[in-house]
C-alpha cells in the first residue's frame, strides 16, 4: 500500500534570513549557479518564458513572473514574482521588490514563500561572477573593473567578484544620478583601501577605462551605439540587457544564459535579431563555454547577456530553506492548509 500523502508544513522566510544564509559564502553560492546553468544545459530543469504584468498608467513599472522546476536531489517547483518600479529610487526606496514560493514536487503544495529580492540579487551577482572568470580563462584577467549603474545590483557583483577571487588595480563607476555614483564609489573606497576608484561623468570615458564592464542599469532602450569604444577588447557582462545598440553586439562576441530567452522582450540581442533576422551572431551560451563547446578569442570584445533564469532562483531559495531546516531557523505558519479533508 503507497503511503498516505501530506501537505508539507508552510514556511515563511524574511530577508532577516535569508541574508544571514547567503552572506559570506559567495564560492559556495556560485558553485550552486554554475550547476544550475549545466542542470539546465542538460535538460534537467524546466524554464518557461517569463511573463510580464504591464501597465498602462506606469508604463516604467512592471512585475514579472518566472515559473520554473529542477529535478534532481534537490528537487523543487516554483516561482518568482519580481517588481521592478523604477521611481521608487527618487524616494529612497529599491526598485525592485521580489517573493519566491517554492512547491514540493510530489504533492505541488507550496512549502515556502521567501523574500527573494536578495536571492534575485544574490543569482544575479553570482552569475556574473562566473562569467567574469569562465569569460576570461583564455585571455588576461581583468584588471580594471567599470560599473555603468550604482544600485544594489551593482553592489551585490562587486561583492560577488571579489568574494570569487577576482582582483583589481582600479576601479570606475558611472550613473547618471551624481549622488549615487558618489555613493557607490565612497561604498567601494571602504572596502578597497588604496585601490583607486573613479567616479567618470561620462560612460564613454568608464568603458574604454575598463576591461571588465558591469552593465546594471534600468535603461529601456539602449544608449550605448559606438563599437570603437570597445576596441580595447574587455569582456562586458551586460546584467541590464538593453544598453548596448545593436552595433556594438554586432562587432562583438555574443554569450548568453539562454538562447530562446534572451531574444525577446526588446532585449538588445532581441534587437539585432529583429535587424539581421538572423541569431548568427550568438556564439552560444555561457554553459557552451563552461563545457568547452565554445572557445573565444582574446582580440575581440566578449559581450554575457543573462535573461535571468528562473531556475537560479529556485536553486538558491531551496538551499536557504534547506539551510535553515537544518539549524532549526525556519519560521513555519501552524494551519496555513486548513479544511484539507476531501469531504468534509
Amino acid at each position: 500500500m503507497s503511503k498516505a500523502l501530506e501537505a508539507p508544513p508552510f514556511a515563511v522566510i524574511p530577508g532577516t534570513d535569508v541574508h544571514r544564509v547567503l552572506t559570506g559564502r559567495e564560492g559556495a553560492v556560485t558553485a550552486l549557479v554554475e550547476a544550475a546553468y549545466l542542470a539546465h544545459d542538460a535538460g534537467a530543469t524546466v524554464n518557461p518564458p517569463s511573463y510580464f504584468l504591464r501597465f498602462p498608467d506606469r508604463p516604467g513599472a512592471r512585475i514579472i513572473a518566472l515559473p520554473a522546476a529542477v529535478s534532481g536531489e534537490s528537487a523543487v517547483d516554483g516561482v518568482k514574482w519580481i517588481s521592478s518600479f523604477p521611481a521608487n529610487v527618487a524616494h529612497g526606496l529599491p526598485r525592485a521588490s521580489a517573493v519566491l514560493i517554492l512547491n514540493d514536487p510530489v504533492t505541488g503544495y507550496p512549502f515556502a514563500c521567501l523574500e527573494s529580492s536578495i536571492i534575485s540579487a544574490t543569482r544575479t551577482a553570482a552569475s556574473a561572477a562566473l562569467a567574469a572568470d569562465r569569460l576570461t580563462r583564455d585571455r588576461p584577467r581583468p584588471r580594471r573593473v567599470g560599473f555603468v549603474g550604482a544600485g544594489l545590483i551593482a553592489r551585490y557583483v562587486h561583492t560577488y567578484l571579489a568574494g570569487t577571487g577576482l582582483r583589481f588595480d582600479r576601479l570606475g563607476v558611472h550613473d547618471l544620478s551624481r549622488s549615487s555614483a558618489d555613493g557607490f564609489a565612497g561604498h567601494l573606497r571602504d572596502l578597497v583601501g588604496d585601490t583607486p576608484v573613479e567616479v567618470h561623468e561620462r560612460v564613454e570615458d568608464l568603458i574604454r577605462a575598463s576591461d571588465l564592464i558591469v552593465f546594471a542599469t534600468v535603461a529601456g532602450t539602449p544608449h550605448v551605439h559606438d563599437p570603437d569604444l570597445f576596441a580595447h577588447a574587455p569582456v562586458v557582462l551586460h546584467l541590464s540587457l538593453r544598453d548596448l545598440a545593436p552595433d556594438v553586439l554586432l562587432n562583438a562576441v555574443n554569450i548568453v544564459d539562454d538562447v530562446e530567452h534572451c531574444l525577446k522582450a526588446d532585449t538588445s540581442p532581441h534587437l539585432v535579431e529583429q535587424r539581421t533576422g538572423s541569431r548568427d551572431f550568438l556564439a552560444g551560451t555561457l554553459a557552451d563555454v563552461m563545457t568547452g563547446r565554445v572557445r573565444l578569442p582574446a582580440d575581440r570584445p566578449v559581450v554575457f547577456s543573462p535573461f535571468g533564469l528562473g531556475v537560479l532562483d529556485l536553486v538558491l531559495g531551496r538551499y536557504v530553506h534547506d539551510e535553515l531546516a537544518r539549524s532549526g531557523g525556519l519560521t513555519e505558519v501552524d494551519g496555513f492548509f486548513h479544511d484539507l479533508s476531501r469531504h468534509g
